[in-house]
């Protein structure tokens, strides 16, 4: 991309540029898993109630997939303002979006109130909805403004920044339902401990939205603007010129997604689902595997910030490639490492919350870099929100069947992992190293 040297570029403070894009994705996370692990531990019994406990999980994983419906329309409304109006904005538009949803999932009647049996659970999938819609306008502007700050040969690096938010926003937001369930009563929680999680939401918005009008403009959408670059049109665009790097850049992503949602909302279901349950799991008390799921996720945080140098020094390209063939073997250890009591189980755990560091890390880099600057936010928004509908919409819901189906094994789960490992390996021996595209 050429530009006038007359033109003067602003740049903001490497300090605020990683703060802004760590902390942005840590609210969005938190509040996306406070709905995840609600989903599994309260929401079936107080929105989804009935007869068969299996169907009112399903029925709760039903809704938790609204949000992924509502991803990719997300991705186009943000994608088309960020790239048509610049990052900044659109990043604020989206923390408010999904704050708002959150605080208002904590001020929700249950379908327990009489009079609001239907209006309830209804609310509740719209609320999700705008949750979803939020998150699909995050993270590609806070990848971007990661990126497209960062000093050159360092855009993988800068880039796990957002992805960082990730495993803090699933610490904090499964630490306080920990703390909550482990200071009242089951019937208190019930009744309105699980409330707090939701609208203490509202605290890190305000911080979050402090933060991010401090920002300005990245220097690439400024040139872009400069140059006069920017279309009417993105979306437009984008499925014109760059249709294949679409394609990829979904399938890239796809065993990312997949295994994540496997290894914190099936993991959590199988793992405190008692033994002697229609369809048996391992019979863990909830508290107990939250704070297996922490620890496990405390790897997924170190590995994530680990795997911006390797993808540094040796391509995101090969990284990956290397990272997903591990995560086809992984699938295949499901039945072993679950059968293997306590040990076996934080071992699962470790292994692929390792797995996920290392193959979210480096696509805080490689999706922006995919795409020119002038349809960028829409292009990486569109791939990344597309796979959470095929890699994590469904997961949580096809993995119960699967399991179901199976006798209360896991060896299916392992297989269908295993399965979206491969897609995703094809995705990227099809596709090119972007670690030096002009950025």
């Amino acid at each position: 991309m050429s530009t006038s040297t007359s033109t003067p570029v602003k740049t903001n403070p490497r300090s605020r540029v990683i703060f802004a894009s760590l902390i942005g994705t840590s609210i969005e996370f938190y509040d996306f898993y406070v709905y995840a692990t609600a989903a599994v531990l309260v929401f079936p019994a107080l929105f989804f109630p009935g007869d068969d406990p299996t169907l009112s999980l399903l029925k709760s994983f039903a809704a938790f997939g609204a949000a992924f419906i509502a991803r990719p329309i997300g991705s186009i409304v943000f994608g088309h303002f960020g790239d048509r109006i610049g990052r900044k904005g659109t990043l604020v538009a989206s923390l408010l979006t999904m704050g708002v949803a959150t605080v208002l999932i904590g001020c929700l009647p249950t379908a327990l109130t009489p009079g609001w049996e239907i209006l309830a659970p209804t609310l509740l999938v719209l609320m999700r909805f705008a949750q979803g819609l939020g998150l699909g306008g995050e993270w590609s502007g806070a990848a971007l403004l990661a990126t497209e700050n960062a000093p050159a040969g360092r855009r993988a690096i800068y880039g796990t920044f957002p992805q960082l938010g990730a495993p803090i926003g699933f610490i904090v937001a499964n630490g306080v339902f920990l703390l909550l369930a482990t200071t009242m009563s089951p019937e208190t929680f019930l009744e309105w401990g699980w409330r707090v999680p939701f609208l203490a939401s509202a605290v890190l918005v305000i911080i979050g939205l402090y933060v991010r009008f401090k920002l300005i403009e990245t220097p690439s959408f400024q040139k872009a603007v400069a140059t006069g670059e920017v279309v009417k049109v993105p979306l437009a665009r984008v499925f014109r010129s760059n249709w294949r790097e679409l394609i990829l850049g979904t399938f890239i992503m796809l065993a990312t997604y997949t295994l994540f949602y496997l290894m914190t909302t099936y993991t959590l279901t199988y793992g405190t689902t008692p033994v002697d349950a229609p369809i048996a799991g391992l019979g863990f008390e909830r508290n107990t595997f939250l704070v297996m799921l922490i620890v496990g996720v405390v790897f997924f945080g170190i590995f994530t910030l680990v795997s911006g140098p390797l993808a540094e020094r040796f391509g995101r390209r090969a990284h990956l490639i290397v990272t997903t063939i591990a995560i086809i073997v992984f699938g295949m250890l499901f039945v072993p490492l679950f059968a293997a009591g306590t040990v076996g189980v934080y071992a699962l755990l470790i292994i692929g919350f390792t797995l996920m560091g290392l193959t979210f890390g480096p696509m805080g880099a490689l999706l922006p870099e995919l795409f020119p600057t002038n349809v960028r936010y829409t292009g990486s928004a569109i791939s990344y929100n597309v796979a959470s509908i095929l890699g994590a919409a469904v997961a949580p819901f096809i993995a119960v069947a699967l399991w179901g189906a199976a006798g209360g094994s896991p060896v299916l789960v392992g297989v269908y992992l295993s399965s979206m490992g491969a897609i995703t390996l094809v995705a990227l021996l099809l596709s090119k190293e972007t670690r030096d595209v002009d950025y």
